[in-house]
């Protein structure tokens, strides 16, 4: 007797297709918040789309920059005889361990690149109190994100989401001269860029990854939704 084998889906087709629909429906409605922001920065409408496909496609790309060498120690047996008798003695061993510091594509190099338009622009029409501004906002930025950013054992820096835009957004306010969209993105993504990962240089290779990630894993929230809800909400 043939015995037929029917495969079961683990959801239905209608199921499956709401899903889907509803995948799309926010991928466009975040494009646009997205893209929103960008033109709010004063850029074209093309490129920021663009960048916002860098940044979302970009997040699962690390580029190895550095390599660190940890020590961590590692408990081990060794038997010690005693009248005849063995017992099992713990010890400590210290292993070296090689670590990859990479950065991230879309959640460091795409901020960082438009940071620099930005400040290109500004160097270019000469508006050199709002750069300083912008410069002071973001050293106060990462002073803040230092503070709150904690690392976490195999996987990295993490952070809490909501904190930087909310510093970002004040600092907008208290220091934007006439253009507080422009000090809310830069300080909100560059403090947490500079706060939380690069002050954190010579502890990131403790953490017992085999490869931490600059603008990645706990901070890419961070970096890329400070900067875009700080531009949004000042």
């Amino acid at each position: 007797m043939n015995k037929r084998r029917f495969i079961i889906p683990p959801v239905s087709l209608p199921v499956l297709l709401l899903i889907f629909f509803i995948f799309l429906a926010v991928f466009i409605v975040f494009s646009s918040i997205v893209m929103a922001a960008f033109e709010k920065l004063g850029i074209p409408p093309e490129v920021a789309y663009a960048l916002f496909l860098f940044a979302l496609l970009g997040s699962f790309i690390n580029i190895p920059i550095a390599e660190e060498v940890s020590y961590e120690p590692i408990v081990t047996l060794r038997e010690v005889r005693f009248f005849g008798i063995s017992y099992p003695v713990p010890y400590f061993d210290w292993a070296e361990k090689r670590v990859i510091i990479a950065i991230n594509v879309g959640g460091a190099l795409v901020p960082l690149s438009i940071v620099l338009y930005e400040i290109f622009r500004l160097l270019y029409f000469g508006q050199f109190g709002l750069l300083f501004n912008t410069i002071l906002a973001t050293l106060v930025a990462a002073l803040f994100s230092h503070a709150f950013a904690r690392p976490v054992r195999g996987l990295g820096i993490a952070m809490p989401i909501f904190l930087p835009p909310l510093i970002a957004i004040i600092l907008g306010w208290l220091l934007g001269d006439g253009n507080p969209n422009l000090v809310a993105y830069v300080s909100g993504t560059m403090g947490v860029l500079i706060g939380a990962d690069l002050m954190n240089w010579n502890r990131i290779k403790n953490l017992g990854a085999p490869m931490v990630s600059i603008g990645g894993a706990g901070t890419f929230d961070g970096i890329f939704l400070a900067g875009i809800i700080a531009v949004l909400l000042v």
